[in-house]
């Protein structure tokens, strides 16, 4: 592949059609070359969260790899977390609302737990949207590596393995990927899931706002948020332009 450089804006068309055909390490090696110390990855802990850091720390070991912590998560993950992290050396970074869980709840009330869409997204900008949004500042971020597939979300469906969130280029290396070769992955590089994929889960974030998979879901995000809806909002658009102004007025 042709060597570019983020000194300048990337032409996305030219860039989309260039990683066209290449593979998840390939883009890996692309990205590292491309935006060099601006470049850093996030995790959630998931299920298959294990693919992309290993994916990553092959090319980049000490790539910072941010967490957002919510203060919610199963105790399975953070054990799960702290495994990994030991397992593959991450140059983790804990982000966290400055609002903690107890303040949050004494002021908003259990916010996941109020059964409409504006609580749900409130919490979300809270707990998970501001801090991403800090870690992205104060780690002089310039390309984010994301772990999102094409068949995840509707949203997800509109997106290209290269585009910008913000000013911000967002990297999707597994983009094209199949639950299959997540799987495949996984094995051949004898890499751990997550514990709660043996209990039904297929996707897993807050304790509150997850749960197995059902025989009627219709998508594996049925799971989350109470149906309400797919995103968090860490990954939309609009995310960098309104974190700013809803968490000023909720601190």
């Amino acid at each position: 592949m042709t060597s570019l450089t983020a000194s300048a804006p990337l032409n996305l068309t030219e860039v989309n059609q260039q990683l066209t055909h290449a593979t998840a390490l390939e883009m890996m090696h692309w990205a590292k070359d491309t935006f060099g110390d601006g470049l850093v990855m996030t995790t959630s802990f998931g299920i298959h969260s294990a693919v992309m850091l290993h994916l990553a720390v092959q090319v980049r070991p000490d790539i910072p790899v941010i967490w957002v912590d919510t203060g919610y998560l199963p105790a399975k993950t953070y054990v799960f977390a702290e495994e990994l992290t030991d397992r593959l050396q991450l140059n983790l970074k804990v982000y966290q609302s400055p609002l903690s869980p107890a303040r949050m709840e004494a002021v908003y009330g259990r916010l996941w737990a109020q059964n409409d869409l504006e609580s749900l997204n409130r919490y979300d900008q809270i707990r998970k949207v501001e801090p991403m949004q800090r870690a992205l500042r104060e780690l002089g971020a310039t390309a984010w590596i994301a772990g999102l597939r094409r068949n995840q979300t509707e949203h997800r469906k509109t997106l290209d393995r290269v585009s910008l969130q913000g000013t911000i280029y967002k990297l999707l290396p597994i983009f094209s990927w199949s639950s299959k070769e997540v799987y495949d992955y996984l094995v051949a590089h004898d890499l751990p899931y997550h514990p709660l994929f043996d209990e039904g889960y297929v996707t897993v974030g807050d304790w509150h706002s997850s749960r197995p998979l059902m025989a009627d879901d219709e998508n594996e995000r049925d799971t989350r948020f109470q149906g309400m809806k797919q995103e968090c909002g860490i990954h939309l658009p609009q995310s960098l332009e309104e974190s700013n102004s809803l968490n000023s007025s909720s601190l």
